[in-house]
């Protein structure tokens, strides 16, 4: 199902863990914090003429609720973190998520453990970006503008 979106506003959607980016991990995820996160993003996006709307949550139900909660807006950058592997009920969120979405990882995922190779995910974004720190959350949302305003050209979403 697909509708128009009401709202100028994209979705940032982090999943578990990532509430304690800067300090967890940091040789895998860097020292930025997610609050650093979302200001830069906001400010990519507000040079656009967009606003940002953020939720973290750790548990798929939670992550599931915020996508119902902001099906108005125009369109989301995701990070499920290990959710992409096997969360399954937030897949089919994300199916019924009616604006484009990007998938982030700040990670390579595909250069680390095997496990994390499949993503439950991925085949239903519009984009994925893995492997730029997170920086990808920038490259996510200038990707995902570029988009809205060329109205999805040469898109299959």
């Amino acid at each position: 199902m697909t509708t128009a979106s009401t709202s100028r506003d994209l979705l940032l959607l982090n999943g578990p863990n990532l509430g304690t980016l800067g300090t967890r991990e940091p040789g895998v995820y860097g020292t930025t914090t997610l609050a650093e996160v979302e200001e830069a993003v906001a400010l990519r996006l507000a040079r656009a003429g967009y606003g940002l709307r953020c939720e973290q949550h750790d548990g798929e139900g939670e992550l599931i609720r915020a996508l119902h909660k902001h099906r108005d807006t125009a369109a989301a950058i995701v990070n499920p973190g290990a959710l992409m592997i096997a969360g399954w009920s937030l897949r089919d969120a994300l199916a019924d998520y009616p604006a484009p979405w990007a998938e982030v990882h700040i990670s390579n995922v595909w250069a680390r453990e095997s496990f994390r190779h499949n993503s439950v995910v991925s085949p239903l974004a519009v984009g994925v970006i893995a492997g730029f720190g997170t920086h990808g959350y920038e490259l996510a949302a200038d990707a995902l503008v570029r988009r809205l305003e060329t109205a999805g050209e040469g898109t299959a979403r």
